[in-house]
């Protein structure tokens, strides 16, 4: 049964026709009910009108024998019953009759054998005022009631109603009238057997268009899911999966899955990238200090102890900024400190040593939010790339901007193209006057100091100084 129902055609295929089984069932019961009902109601009316016209005559002071009553033809059984049960006068060929309490069907005399109303086997309905109506006057109300009689050889079910009439003379006589449920059970067999026919008959249109409608609709996602597993296993990030010509979720799903394997890509190609780069930047330090150690165990005299020390420090900073961009990478959140940004930009500025330019700092108070080690980095990175590149400047600006605070860096070298000020902050990139390992490092300052950015909700973008250099601005949310 699972296998059955496992996929989203059958489900929805079952969901739909369950769905609409009970509510064509729940209709069709209502309009058999509502069709009965209405016919009952039909006649009853037929009914009354027989037995009314032969309550009349009686009031009006015509014997009961001559009383004109429905033939068979007619197909109304009537029962003239005097008070006290005795059956004075039945209608033209009535054989037999249940259901009105007076079983009899011939006038005799006594007291008769009768009851004392229509229906008396528990389903009936009685009007108000039924009975002892005024001297030639009769009931307003009727007796209703279901019962069977047997007329000219036929036998059929029936609905009886009981109506009493006074005579001038004080007698009080009750009439019961019956008419034939015959086109009640007809009309409701005929319903009902329409229904029964076309209720499968339905079910199944509806079963069937919904399975190839769900099947058509639920195409283009096993296209996506057939790409995707091709994807996948020949580890093509390259590949799209089709985008069906529609605006439904099936198309928004296949260009969110696009968009998906596009960042996908993107991201395993840069971390390619990163991977080759810094095995390519750890390749040279690691080499040169290898060949400094050796020629230092065959000739001790020649060993270049400040050039190993340098490779050292060089290989030490270089190994921190990866496994600082890993952390960035791996989703690393800052800790949530808050303090005053122009007191901590003059606090770092006087920590630095060895800076072949002053740094002039021009601050004012701003409270922000984040980690301090790694704004500390951020900082550290925009002025060491200043030094590399200014002429005799360095200044470090702090304001207010809205809800925003800016810390700029500035500096008056030869500043940083149009053209590549995105290009910059990509990883390992050194610009052409940058690229001697003295000068440019590894090219990871400016990376770094952007994911930090990013990763603290902020930004850090750069535009050329008012002394024509560079300015790198870092735009934190104030806190």
């Amino acid at each position: 049964m699972r296998r059955v129902l496992g996929s989203v055609r059958a489900r929805a295929t079952l969901a739909a026709t369950l769905v609409v089984a009970v509510a064509l069932v729940a209709a069709g019961a209502a309009v058999l009910l509502s069709l009965r009902s209405n016919l009952i109601d039909q006649t009853d009316a037929q009914a009354d009108g027989a037995a009314r016209q032969v309550a009349s005559e009686l009031a009006a002071d015509i014997p009961y024998a001559k009383v004109e009553t429905p033939d068979a033809d007619d197909d109304r059984p009537v029962q003239i019953v005097e008070k006290g049960g005795r059956l004075v006068a039945v209608s033209e060929d009535l054989e037999q009759v249940t259901g009105t309490g007076v079983e009899a069907v011939r006038p005799q005399g006594g007291s008769g054998t009768g009851g004392s109303g229509a229906g008396e086997d528990g389903d009936d309905d009685q009007d108000e005022d039924v009975h002892d109506p005024a001297v030639g006057e009769i009931s307003e109300g009727v007796s209703k009631g279901s019962g069977s009689a047997t007329v000219d050889g036929r036998t059929e079910d029936y609905r009886f109603v009981a109506v009493e009439a006074t005579t001038p003379k004080g007698v009080t006589y009750t009439v019961y009238a019956g008419a034939p449920l015959h086109t009640e059970e007809s009309a409701v067999d005929t319903a009902l057997t329409t229904m029964l026919i076309g209720l499968p008959i339905l079910l199944l249109t509806v079963s069937g268009v919904t399975y190839l409608v769900t099947r058509r609709a639920l195409r283009p996602v096993e296209g996506i899911r057939g790409e995707m597993d091709a994807i996948t296993h020949s580890e093509d990030l390259s590949r799209r999966v089709p985008v069906p010509d529609t605006h439904d979720e099936v198309a928004r799903l296949a260009r969110t899955t696009n968009e998906t394997l596009a960042a996908l890509e993107t991201s395993v190609e840069r971390q390619r990238r990163f991977v080759a780069d810094a095995s390519h930047e750890l390749r040279s330090p690691i080499a040169s200090l290898r060949t400094q150690l050796e020629v230092g165990v065959a000739h001790p005299e020649l060993l270049d102890v400040e050039g190993a020390v340098e490779d050292t420090v060089r290989l030490q900073r270089l190994a921190a900024d990866l496994l600082l961009l890993a952390r960035l990478d791996a989703g690393e959140r800052p800790t949530d400190a808050r303090f005053d940004l122009a007191a901590f930009v003059r606090d770092e500025a006087s920590q630095r040593n060895g800076d072949r330019i002053a740094v002039t700092v021009d601050a004012e108070p701003v409270q922000v939010a984040g980690s301090r080690g790694q704004l500390a980095r951020v900082l550290g990175n925009l002025l060491d790339n200043a030094q590399r590149h200014t002429r005799s400047s360095v200044t470090v600006t702090v304001r207010r901007e809205g809800g925003q605070a800016v810390l700029a860096v500035a500096d008056d070298g030869k500043g940083v193209p149009a053209t590549e000020r995105e290009r910059v902050f990509e990883r390992f990139v050194r610009l052409d006057e940058a690229r001697a390992r003295d000068d440019g490092g590894a090219g990871l300052g400016l990376a770094i100091a952007r994911d930090v950015a990013v990763r603290h909700g902020g930004s850090l973008t750069v535009h050329e100084a008012p002394t024509g250099g560079a300015q790198f601005e870092l735009r934190l949310t104030t806190s």
